[in-house]
Formats: C-alpha cells, sequence, structure tokens
C-alpha cells in the first residue's frame, strides 16, 4: 500500500475536519469521535481488529500534542490557565500516561479495550445528556493527592485515547476551582497527557509489524499528520460557530449519536 494513498488521505481529512470542527463547536475532545471511524479505516485496511482499536487509540491521542497547543495559548491569553495546577497534577499524569501507554496498553486484549473505550463514550455522553456539573465542595488537595488524582487520570486517559478533561475538569471543579479556570487548566494538561502516552504507545509497539507503512510503535504517522493538519485548522471555526448556535442544544442531540457510537464499538467487538 503507498504511504499516502489517496483514498486514505480524503478519508483522514474528512475525519479531522469533522472531528476538530465538533470539538471547538462543543468543546468536546475528539479522540471520542477519532477512534471508532479510524478503527474502521484501518481495518478496512487489513489490520487484525484488535491492532486496528490500538493503533486508532495511540494516533487520536498523538493528534492532542499538535491541538492541545492552539487551545492553550487561547486560553492563556486570557488568562485562565492556573498553571500552579498544573504542576502539581502535570508529574502523576505523566507517570499515569507512562504506566498506561507503555504497560496496560501492549498487554491488554483489543476487545477488552474497545468496551472500555464504549463505557467511555457512554459516560461522556451522559454526562453532556444530563449537563451536571459537580458542586464544589473542597480545595484541590496536596502534592501527594494531586500526584494520585493525576497518574489515575493520565492512567485512564491513555487507554482510551482521550485528553482527559471528562476526568480533570469534574475534579478540579469539586475541588472548587472555577468552571472557566478547569476548563482552560484541562487543555493545558491534554498535553503532557498526549506526551506521555504517545511515547508509552511508541515503546510498547516498537518492532511491531503492521500491514500499513509509516508505523512507529503503534501510531500511524501519516494519518497522524494529515488528521493532525487538519483538525488544528477547523477548530477555531467550530469555536467561532459556537457563538452563533444553540449548542447547548446540539449537546443532547450529539450525546444521542455518541449512545450509538458506543454501541457500534460494542457491537464491533464481541463480533470479532
Amino acid at each position: 500500500m503507498a504511504l499516502l494513498d489517496p483514498i486514505l488521505v480524503l478519508e483522514l481529512l474528512l475525519l479531522g475536519c469533522c472531528t476538530g470542527f465538533l470539538a471547538g463547536l462543543l468543546g468536546i475532545g475528539g479522540g471520542m469521535l477519532m477512534v471508532p471511524f479510524l478503527t474502521v479505516i484501518f481495518s478496512n485496511r487489513g489490520v487484525e481488529a484488535g491492532l486496528a482499536l490500538k493503533m486508532a487509540v495511540a494516533t487520536a491521542m498523538a493528534t492532542i500534542l499538535f491541538t492541545s497547543i492552539s487551545s492553550v495559548r487561547a486560553h492563556h491569553a486570557r488568562g485562565a490557565v492556573r498553571w500552579d495546577l498544573v504542576k502539581t497534577l502535570a508529574p502523576g499524569i505523566v507517570l499515569g500516561g507512562l504506566l498506561s501507554g507503555a504497560g496496560l496498553f501492549a498487554v491488554i486484549k483489543g476487545s477488552a479495550l474497545g468496551l472500555l473505550f464504549a463505557g467511555f463514550v457512554g459516560f461522556s455522553a451522559t454526562q453532556m445528556l444530563l449537563d451536571r456539573k459537580p458542586q464544589p465542595g473542597r480545595q484541590m488537595p496536596g502534592a501527594l493527592g494531586a500526584g494520585a488524582a493525576g497518574a489515575g487520570i493520565g492512567l485512564v486517559a491513555g487507554l482510551v485515547g482521550a485528553g482527559g478533561a471528562f476526568m480533570s475538569v469534574p475534579f478540579m471543579v469539586w475541588c472548587n476551582v472555577a468552571i472557566h479556570n478547569a476548563v482552560a487548566t484541562s487543555a493545558a494538561l491534554g498535553f503532557p497527557i498526549a506526551l506521555s502516552s504517545t511515547a508509552g504507545y511508541v515503546i510498547a509497539g516498537w518492532g511491531l509489524a503492521s500491514p500499513l507503512p509509516g508505523t512507529l510503535g503503534y501510531l500511524s504517522l501519516p494519518a497522524l499528520g494529515v488528521l493532525a493538519l487538519a483538525s488544528v485548522l477547523m477548530a477555531p471555526h467550530g469555536a467561532r460557530a459556537a457563538h452563533r448556535l444553540d449548542t447547548q442544544r446540539l449537546k443532547k442531540v450529539f450525546a444521542v449519536l455518541l449512545y450509538g457510537l458506543a454501541g457500534f464499538m460494542v457491537w464491533r467487538m464481541l463480533r470479532g
């Protein structure tokens, strides 16, 4: 197969544009959208189902390395990022991401990973549908507690190919951090999550035989390049559209679609 198969490039461009736009519009991570479709794209090109899912998770997570930078710059310009919290949470996040990417990710079966991902999508859809905000009731824990929380966030995020906002934002709000600061700080935490997890995917999959050209560990470099470019270009358009549309109603409709996506992943993994 050619390194830059035109049909593959078109599929990835379409996926990257759609996920980038929706990420900017609805304030969600692109991983939960990229992973199912990337799994299908890779499977249709001769990659075994379990390996296709792992490559999809790794490639989707790696795109956050690029998308998080533009997001953090915008939040930082508004003074919304709590860099003190980034410093306390990041060490645990890096440790959790490495343990997940280089350890659990390599040994967990593709079918089990698919079911875990479906659960994550279903959980995210429920949060979006109910739009519940945790009630702040305490302060951020000390260095040890923050490190443990960061490790848990990095571990789970690394397994499902997400930036961790679905866990870090509720945790920070619960610890009495203002919601706009929590969202901005979560964007900054996306980079160390993506960096450590991606390094783990490369280590765990080193020497892996893949029918697709241009792979590095579990990572598909050609897919990463196309997806990152399209996502970074389209996310600002989605963010601008968010100011003109009723995003709360859109989120409820999108949540229903996510349930369908989660169901599709369960069916695909159980079918083998």
